[in-house]
């Protein structure tokens, strides 16, 4: 019987081949790792309980590694071969995100592992979005937009080999998985040469920068990674002390002794030197797309807990023409109404626990079982100890933002239109998982476990 390579094994070397990668093409985001570890470390230092924690949930081992990416495709049946390839290495589509109502004519979705012990051995996704062209205005453009992408093959002819040979075999052996790995990364590398002369890109660019990056370009290369800091305050500010220009907001929710989903930041994107195609001639211009990002992530809420974000999120977006420190400001006292400490977050019901016996219940005798009743009243008599479930995904108005801020675009307005999930799902050829769905599944066997 051939022996596969396991998945996740397959998706940590792809990660950690894309990491030495990216910092080779963009050699700033290998000092934002320094900078991110460096910050880590002295937190678990001064924090022994957090650390403690961390390491009893298997974070620990997988906290200096990437934990995301992000790429661009410009036509379903692009979307549709990213889902087969991510699906080599253990990643499935969850989530599906709107990103028309904030302006950017793209809809996206986060290629990810799912269950706990994936997660665990290497927790990198990909946060991978579509090109709306019907939003694209301009007719003209638009089907320029459709004969440049319908010429182009993203994938390299030995990774579809292998992509198809994981689909009739069901994996990979280990020189397999290596090539794969090797192969792969060719999608997502960057090209110093567009695949139009400068007045295409310019006309592409004036629609939207977004549209200029997707369609210009021999293919998704990979505009940002993004390690996991413990502190995304201590982080920025030490960007900025280092003359790094990093944004002026960090998108989500504010400092917090309780952190809740997702908060980033990112360095401005770079101004870089690319080769346009004028006749058999090359002309030198600049694109600017690719930028290093950095999250805190904190704990995944319930459809009820989230409700309540959304709510406070939207008052508090009205406050953002404030800028800066006045934004911040109000910010914090918007988000006032949201608790912040674990026991009346997990008494209102507002996030996502796993739960375990606590030392008093492992000195039961043997055959006793724990008391009946509620997990709240277990964990109130000391039976249990109940632990915040990570958040894995994404947050639509923090998406956008990043992307606006590193596309120099100011574009806020809403560019909804006739697509739609089921269009994008269809596109996939699978449905979107339901990130709730998927809380709520490792909450309850947490609970399976106690018997």
């Amino acid at each position: 019987m051939t022996r596969f390579v396991d998945p996740a094994d397959i998706r940590l070397a792809f990660s950690e081949a894309m990491s030495a990668m990216y910092r080779a093409e963009v050699p700033l985001y290998g000092t934002l790792l320094e900078i991110v570890a460096t910050s880590n470390a002295r937190v678990l230092q001064d924090n022994p309980a957090l650390n403690e924690r961390l390491a009893a949930q298997g974070e620990l081992d997988r906290l200096s590694a990437e934990r995301h990416g992000a790429i661009r495709v410009g036509t379903p049946e692009e979307l549709h071969l990213m889902r087969r390839l991510f699906a080599v290495m253990g990643m499935v589509p969850v989530g599906y995100y709107d990103l028309g109502v904030a302006g950017l004519p793209v809809h996206s979705t986060a290629f990810r592992p799912i269950d706990t012990a994936s997660l665990n051995r290497c927790a990198f996704r990909i946060f991978c979005s579509l090109l709306r062209l019907e939003l694209i205005e301009d007719v003209t453009l638009r089907k320029q937009a459709q004969a440049l992408l319908a010429r182009r093959s993203i994938v390299t002819d030995g990774a579809l080999a292998l992509i198809d040979r994981v689909e009739r075999e069901g994996g990979l052996g280990t020189e397999e998985a290596e090539a794969f790995v090797l192969e792969a990364l060719e999608t997502f590398r960057w090209h110093g040469e567009a695949l139009v002369d400068h007045a295409t890109y310019e006309a592409f660019s004036r629609a939207h920068r977004l549209i200029a990056d997707i369609v210009c370009f021999r293919g998704p290369h990979i505009n940002h990674l993004t390690p996991r800091a413990l502190d995304i305050d201590a982080v920025q500010a030490e960007m900025i002390a280092r003359g790094i220009k990093a944004k002026a907001v960090i998108e989500g929710p504010p400092r917090r002794s309780v952190p809740i989903l997702l908060r980033q930041t990112s360095f401005q994107a770079l101004e870089e030197a690319i080769l346009f195609r004028d006749g058999d001639e090359s002309v030198a211009g600049v694109h600017t797309a690719r930028f290093g990002e950095i999250e805190q992530r904190g704990i995944a809420l319930t459809p009820h807990g989230r409700a309540l974000y959304d709510a406070i999120l939207a008052e508090a977006e009205q406050a953002r023409s404030l800028g800066g420190k006045g934004y911040e400001a109000r910010l914090t006292e918007i988000f006032q109404r949201f608790p912040d400490d674990l026991d009346t977050i997990r008494e209102q019901g507002l996030a996502y626990f796993t739960y375990a016996p606590t030392p008093k219940a492992a000195m039961l005798p043997a055959g006793r079982q724990l008391p009946s009743g509620a997990p709240d009243e277990l964990v109130a008599d000391g039976w249990l100890e109940a632990s915040p479930i990570t958040y894995e995904d994404f947050l639509p108005v923090s998406a956008a933002g990043i992307f606006r801020s590193n596309l120099a675009d100011a574009e806020a307005g809403s560019r909804a239109g006739a697509s739609s999930q089921d269009e994008f799902e269809a596109a996939l050829g699978v449905p979107c998982l339901d990130p709730f769905g998927l809380y709520l599944d490792q909450e309850q066997a947490s609970l399976d476990m106690l018997g």
